[in-house]
Parts: C-alpha cells; sequence; structure tokens
C-alpha cells in the first residue's frame, strides 16, 4: 500500500530550506525511496508550508528514515525552521484524477 507523509513546518528561510532540499535531492539521484513529492504554502497562516511525500510503501518510508544520511539532513533542515516540524503519516487509500 502507498503511503504519504505530510510534513508540516514554519519558516521565514524558505529559499534556504528549498536550496538545502535541492541540494539533498541532487545528492541523492538513484537512491531515493520516495516517488513523488509536493511543497504547498498555507495563504492563511504566513511562512508555513508542508511537504508532501509519497511513498511506495510505509516500509520503504520508514527504511528512508532510518538511515542516517537522512537523519542529518532532516535536522539541517529543523535549524532553518521557526519550530519543530509536524508529521502525518497516512496510508494512501484511493487516489483519482479528474481530466480537465
Amino acid at each position: 500500500m502507498r503511503f504519504v507523509q505530510i510534513i508540516e513546518f514554519k519558516t521565514g528561510r524558505i529559499d534556504e530550506f528549498n536550496a538545502l532540499l535541492d541540494s539533498w535531492v541532487e545528492k541523492n539521484a538513484g537512491n531515493r525511496m520516495a516517488s513523488r513529492a509536493l511543497q504547498a504554502r498555507d495563504r492563511d497562516r504566513e511562512n508555513v508550508y508542508l511537504n508532501i511525500v509519497e511513498f511506495p510503501s510505509y516500509e520503504q518510508a520508514m527504511d528512508n528514515s532510518n538511515r542516517p544520511e537522512t537523519a542529518e539532513f532532516a535536522a539541517r533542515l529543523a535549524e532553518l525552521c521557526d519550530s519543530p516540524p509536524v508529521f502525518r503519516n497516512l496510508d494512501l487509500l484511493e487516489e483519482r484524477n479528474f481530466p480537465a
């Protein structure tokens, strides 16, 4: 079953955050376990963002989380946040695509 993790975070340093994220993506080409990622900005709360990351399974997401380089990366991202991030772990039950 596919798995989705939503990470909500607050930062006034989104450009630095995204530069670090881009570096991580490039550095881990060929070793990534996530299959898709989206980033959204909350229109109602200043400097609040959500990263929505999809994995093929919960087990692969946990394998990714347990990698030492992932823990180091997450700690560096947390330093750029104004408060600790909030994680939501979701089993993807259904997906619908709506043609335009």
